[in-house]
């Protein structure tokens, strides 16, 4: 069974945000900017300062639309995860190809992306979870539900992949999804750690063996 990447990843759409057009709206604009520096480099060494030159908005702007820098903290995850749920959503529907094959699509962008050396292709949840778990408890809150409801939709897709037949596993969806989850952010860590893409080859090995799916490209 052979399994296409598509042109898109959900990476990159997701932690770039790129549009075709600058955005008008400033909170927006804020978030897609913010996204993309603390993509790179964290969100404590990015200063309000720094930030807000580089959106090229006053600071006045951004007390307008965020009370302080950690409810903004909690808006940008927020605004990154429904991105993400919305592509993730386009990209597990039904209809293209069987579950097995837009699960395993999805695995190999993420594979892709995050053992790139194109920081903008990194995925926000794996940059910031440990940092931002520590920093404020409504940032926490923000980030499990934003994984929360990454694995809610996975398991939703590997359900139809049991039903179809196009998965062999017999474990639950609910208790499978969050166990790749767990695995992908794992390996996404290590790949990032050590500059090297086995983590994100042996994470595709491992998760086609839990998915039952068989063949070395399946």
């Amino acid at each position: 069974m052979n399994f296409l990447v598509d042109d898109r990843s959900i990476c990159d759409i997701v932690a770039a945000m790129k549009t075709s057009h600058p955005s008008t709206d400033v909170r927006h604009h804020i978030l897609e900017t913010a996204q993309r520096l603390m993509g790179q480099r964290g969100f404590t060494a990015v200063g309000l300062s720094e930030l807000l030159k580089a959106a090229d908005v006053p600071k006045g702007s951004f007390y307008h639309y965020f009370e302080s820098k950690e409810v903004f903290g909690e808006a940008l995850l927020e605004n990154y995860f429904a991105i993400y749920q919305e592509n993730l959503n386009a990209m597990l529907a039904p209809g293209k190809g069987s579950a097995a094959e837009r699960l395993m699509s999805y695995w190999s962008l993420w594979s892709e992306t995050q053992a790139s050396h194109d920081p903008d292709g990194k995925c926000l949840a794996v940059k910031l979870g440990a940092e931002v778990c520590d920093l404020s408890d409504a940032m926490r809150s923000a980030l499990q539900r934003g994984m929360q409801g990454i694995i809610g939709r996975l398991a939703r897709a590997i359900g139809e992949g049991q039903a179809d037949g196009s998965l062999m596993a017999a474990e639950k969806p609910d208790a499978l999804a969050e166990t790749l989850y767990f695995l992908w952010l794992g390996a996404s860590l290590m790949a990032k750690v050590s500059h090297d893409r086995m983590p994100m080859i042996r994470a595709l090995a491992t998760t086609r063996r839990l998915l039952g799916i068989s063949g070395p490209d399946a």
